[in-house]
């Protein structure tokens, strides 16, 4: 599953899964861009991804900027050249004294929205362009157990439902040397595990843990496997598919 040669970009690419993914592309030789708000964060994974033989570019942007964020997928690379394209940006926006079905800010639910389904239209929508010119292209979309499943806050859950919804309707439209799919976590430890609430991490993970099968939290490095199949060329025949990599989320 070799990546020598391939270039990619990975979105919300400084921490977490995204950078976890980052690293795992770079480690099979691809040169990744990594896009994300904070510069620190950015430098430090391409700094990582040189060290496990790849290449990196840091590229600051903030994703709610969608034609900022169209721009700079489209110039991440140069000679204008991209192979595959990891849609990872997105979390929750709003305390969650604000985002209840019945007293939802407005604001806030257009802001969810906008990080977690629309961002990915924007960096798809300058990927596929490159990929058709180049005869070969990877999206992958990070959703949630919420993509699929009930129990998550109503903006959240409605975008991770609408990214399973692109992911289809993509797979159809674009040519076949492009493959289109959605790789869905369940609960992993990251930032947004500790968004939960005052009970603290413990009490998040403790709580997440008995919604799966495996019974505990996923790593985000468990995620990278996955995502480099879907990124290589051994991934080719995977389209159009909703996969979960979550230790038994809700089964």
């Amino acid at each position: 599953m070799s990546l020598r040669g391939r270039t990619a970009v990975v979105t919300g690419g400084g921490r977490g899964i995204g950078r976890a993914i980052a690293l795992g592309l770079a480690a099979e030789g691809a040169t990744v861009a990594v896009m994300a708000r904070t510069a620190s964060e950015l430098d430090a994974v391409v700094a990582e991804a040189k060290e496990v033989g790849g290449d990196g570019i840091a590229i600051p942007v903030d994703a709610m900027d969608g034609p900022a964020l169209k721009r700079a997928v489209a110039e991440a690379h140069p000679g204008g050249t991209l192979d595959i394209l990891v849609n990872n940006v997105g979390g929750l926006i709003g305390e969650p004294a604000k985002i209840g079905a019945l007293n939802h800010d407005d604001d806030l639910f257009e802001q969810n929205i906008q990080l977690n389904l629309i961002s990915a239209y924007y960096a798809t929508r300058a990927a596929l362009p490159l990929m058709v010119e180049n005869g070969y292209g990877r999206v992958i979309t990070i959703g949630s157990g919420y993509a699929t499943h009930g129990g998550g806050t109503i903006s959240y859950s409605a975008a991770k439902h609408g990214l399973v919804g692109l992911t289809r309707a993509l797979a159809y439209r674009v040519p076949v040397e492009i493959t289109v799919n959605c790789l869905c976590p369940g609960w992993t430890n990251t930032e947004i595990l500790r968004w939960s609430g005052p009970d603290g991490p413990a009490q998040a993970a403790a709580g997440a843990a008995a919604h799966t099968i495996q019974g505990r939290v996923i790593e985000p490095e468990e995620l990278v496997p996955m995502a480099v199949l879907l990124a290589s060329d051994a991934g080719s025949a995977i389209t159009g598919q909703v996969i979960s990599v979550d230790g038994g989320f809700k089964v």
